[in-house]
């Protein structure tokens, strides 16, 4: 294992991704293929070893965002299927092409520039996105995904492989807009079919719709946030066929501990003034690793089982937490996870901050070491 220095550190525990996307698995009776999605460094969770962890869990499909990460993922000695799932410049369709990571298209412009750039004996995969109400990236009518499937045909150099939507309500309780998308999608599928179109891999489901509507998910689903043991949103736990396990948990130590007189203040502004003789306790992490400052508004961590609240401004590297007595330095303080059967998990953080699961992992920056382990999950 790496030497680390910092006293502050991510725990991602593998056993949790490859238990999530094996529960997904079952879910579908092993009958589609499973894209395990590692954008964003893998929801900041790192996208290499996520991704080792998901395919040994079932998943047969990797998505990225960026080529850039789809390289990251070819370089760190990933073999498997690999889509771009975002707009790519029309100058990456070679190296895509020599490393065979499929892209997204949606622009028959686009695919005109693509082929430009693609060597002699390779060929580009692609994946025809449309907008069923998104209203984000790609082609907006029927008509014209037969004309950019047409502009496909036509060119030995380009490849078929994928036709995909997003879904924008797939995780809330009303299902109307869910199910506009879905007929529309279902309408595409439908005219294509009758055409005789062959078309590899058709994919419509993200973590949400995988799990909630598995009758409706084509014969590919798109495994994202659940993955990583999070939910899409706190008002569908009750509804999730299966338990998710959590990956990330997020550590610190107290680097200095101190007694402060009555009426001493706390960090930048003096927000925070002792009401009496306290102990103080400072934790080396801040918003320059991504614990932003709004976790002071009501954010606590656990020591030795206990929560304690965070006081005071967060400063770029240490923030400060009112501990009940004197505590050693190099005590761990647990910010993400489990100490003692007390747990605070990352839903708790996003509806405190009021965001969104996905923010809170993917906020943690890279001056924050990832740790790897392997943990016995029940």
């Amino acid at each position: 294992m790496e030497q680390l220095y910092r006293e502050t550190w991510i725990e991602v525990d593998t056993e949790a991704i490859k238990q999530n996307v094996a529960s997904l698995d079952w879910l579908h009776h092993g009958e589609r293929q499973i894209m395990a999605v590692v954008k964003a460094n893998g929801y900041g969770h790192g996208a290499i070893e996520v991704a080792k962890a998901a395919l040994d869990g079932g998943a047969t499909v990797l998505g990225t965002a960026l080529l850039e990460e789809a390289i990251e993922l070819r370089e760190g000695g990933i073999v498997a299927p690999i889509v771009v799932l975002g707009r790519t410049d029309a100058s990456g369709a070679g190296v895509a092409a020599k490393l065979d990571i499929a892209l997204a298209t949606f622009q028959r412009e686009w695919l005109v520039s693509a082929k430009e750039h693609i060597e002699p004996g390779h060929s580009l995969k692609l994946h025809v996105k449309y907008d069923t109400g998104m209203g984000r990236i790609g082609v907006r009518s029927i008509e014209e995904v037969q004309e950019v499937l047409t502009a496909i045909d036509e060119e030995a150099s380009l490849e078929l492989e994928g036709l995909f939507t997003h879904f924008a309500t797939a995780d809330e309780l009303d299902l109307t807009y869910y199910k506009e998308q879905q007929h529309r999608f279902d309408e595409l599928v439908c005219v294509l079919r009758r055409e005789n179109r062959y078309i590899p891999l058709i994919h419509c489901a993200n973590s949400a719709a995988s799990m909630r509507f598995k009758d409706a998910c084509y014969n590919m689903v798109r495994f994202g946030i659940s993955m990583y043991g999070l939910l899409p949103a706190t008002d569908l736990k009750a509804e999730l066929p299966f338990s998710l396990a959590p990956a990330l948990s997020l550590y610190s130590h107290l680097s200095h501990v101190k007694h402060v007189n009555s009426g001493s203040k706390i960090s930048y502004g003096g927000t925070y003034t002792a009401t009496q003789d306290e102990w103080i306790g400072t934790v080396p992490i801040g918003y320059g690793d991504g614990w932003i400052r709004s976790n002071a508004n009501g954010g606590e961590v656990i020591i030795d089982g206990v929560r304690l609240p965070i006081i005071g401004r967060i400063c770029m590297d240490q923030m400060m937490v009112r501990l009940p007595n004197e505590m050693p330095v190099g005590q761990r303080v647990t910010l993400i996870g489990e100490d003692n059967k007390e747990r605070i998990t990352i839903e708790e953080i996003a509806d405190r901050l009021g965001t969104i699961t996905y923010e809170i992992p993917c906020l943690i920056t890279n001056r924050v070491p990832r740790q790897y382990v392997q943990k016995t999950l029940s």
